[in-house]
């Protein structure tokens, strides 16, 4: 009887463990956005990002050196993505995309993003049960990560 019950406990374990953690949908889309930027692959883009998309990021002037803002639609992230395929602009293949998700609800989640163009906070947003970036704010280039 203790035998079975162990047994029991171990496969239940066992189960438990290979069963997909809360968040794995956040990282999934957060990997398909960035990879969709790196790799010109406008499916995963597509898949992680809410056709209502909004991302503003602020960039550093080379000249000025003072920070300047510029937005970014869906159709322009797409667009973006479909020129670094056809320029075969990829990103090298250890540009950082490091994930941190900040926090997960039931239907809202967060996550901070590193990239080679700098840091993305992504607001995420569950439809038909499936995570979708709906919103993002980045600042870029950071000197951190230039000596990346």
């Amino acid at each position: 009887m203790k035998s079975t019950l162990t047994v029991t406990l171990v496969l239940f374990a066992c189960v438990a463990f290979a069963q997909s953690t809360p968040n794995d949908g956040i990282r999934a889309a957060v990997l398909d956005y960035v990879e969709g930027f790196y790799e010109g692959d406008t499916v995963k883009l597509k898949r992680s990002v809410a056709s209502n998309l909004y991302k503003y990021g602020y960039w550093r002037d080379a000249k000025t050196n003072k920070y300047a803002g510029e937005p970014m639609t869906f159709r322009e992230a797409v667009d973006y993505s479909k020129g670094v395929m056809a320029k075969k602009r990829f990103a090298k293949a250890d540009a950082p995309k490091t994930i941190v998700i900040l926090d997960e609800e039931e239907q809202v989640a967060a996550a901070k993003l590193t990239a080679w163009w700098g840091i993305d906070y992504l607001l995420l947003a569950k439809k038909d049960g499936k995570w979708m970036i709906e919103q993002v704010l980045w600042q870029g280039p950071l000197e951190t990560i230039k000596k990346l």
